[in-house]
């Protein structure tokens, strides 16, 4: 599987899982399958594009 980066949201932002998690919704609503990570390194939850 190979997974492509759609979008990152600042974890010390306000309410940034939540901003991910609606940008993911939308994302998936267009037909695009998508996971939410929180990558540590940069300190950003990542909206994720799943691609087979």
């Amino acid at each position: 599987m190979h997974e492509e980066i759609l979008q990152s949201f600042p974890a010390g932002s306000p309410q940034a899982a939540r901003r991910a998690d609606d940008y993911a919704n939308a994302r998936q609503h267009e037909g695009i399958e998508t996971t939410v990570v929180m990558d540590l390194e940069t300190d950003a939850f990542l909206v994720l594009a799943d691609h087979i």
